[in-house]
C-alpha cells in the first residue's frame, strides 16, 4: 500500500512540477512579448522626438514656429494613438497568458482531485 501511495505522490509531484514549469514558460514568453512591444514603441517615439527637436533647433522665424506648433500637435496625437495601440496589444498578450495559465490551473486541479481520494484511502487503510 505504501508503494502505491509513493507512486501516486511521485506522479503528483511530477505533474505539479511540469505545470509549474509550463506556467513559468508562458509567463516569461508573455513578458518578453510585452517588453518587445514597449521597446518598439519607445524606439519609434524617440525617433519622432529626435526629428522634432532637430526641426525645432533649425527654426529661425515666426513661420517656422507656426509650423513647429502644428508638428508638435501632430506628434502628440500620433504618440497618443501609438500608446493606445500598444496598450491594446499588451492587453491581448496578457489575456492570452491568463487563458493559458487558467488552462494549466484547471489541469492541476484535476490532478489534485485525483490525489485527495487516494490519500483518504491510504489513511483509512492505515487506521485498520
Amino acid at each position: 500500500m505504501t508503494q502505491q501511495v509513493n507512486n501516486q505522490l511521485f506522479a503528483y509531484a511530477k505533474q505539479f512540477t511540469e505545470n509549474a514549469f509550463k506556467a513559468q514558460s508562458v509567463a516569461l514568453k508573455s513578458m518578453e512579448q510585452i517588453a518587445g512591444l514597449q521597446l518598439d514603441a519607445l524606439e519609434k517615439q524617440s525617433r519622432a522626438l529626435t526629428d522634432f527637436f532637430s526641426l525645432a533647433s533649425e527654426t529661425r522665424d515666426a513661420d517656422g514656429l507656426r509650423g513647429l506648433w502644428e508638428k508638435s500637435a501632430t506628434l502628440s496625437r500620433e504618440s497618443a494613438e501609438q500608446a493606445a495601440a500598444v496598450t491594446q496589444e499588451v492587453v491581448a498578450v496578457s489575456r492570452t497568458m491568463a487563458e493559458s495559465l487558467a488552462t494549466l490551473a484547471q489541469s492541476q486541479r484535476a490532478v489534485n482531485d485525483a490525489v485527495v481520494p487516494s490519500a483518504a484511502a491510504f489513511k483509512a487503510a492505515a487506521a485498520k
